[in-house]
């Protein structure tokens, strides 16, 4: 089976969650405060996916390993 591509995955997660946070701040700039704390939730979890996701790539290593 061929390695797993987590980099790849946790590179476009962070992105993503970046991206959302980019659109966070916009949208407080143009004054939709009501859309304000669901982007940011959304980019908020975007980055906690991605931790969530080099945890598994660690415990995967190390699977490998023994």
């Amino acid at each position: 089976m061929a390695k797993p591509p987590f980099g790849a995955l946790i590179g476009a997660i962070a992105a993503l969650g970046t991206v959302l946070g980019c659109l966070a701040v916009e949208l407080r700039a143009v004054g939709y405060e009501q859309y304000v704390e669901s982007v940011s939730t959304a980019a908020v979890l975007m980055y906690i996916t991605a931790s969530l996701v080099v945890v598994t790539w660690a415990r995967d290593r190390r699977a490998r390993l023994d």
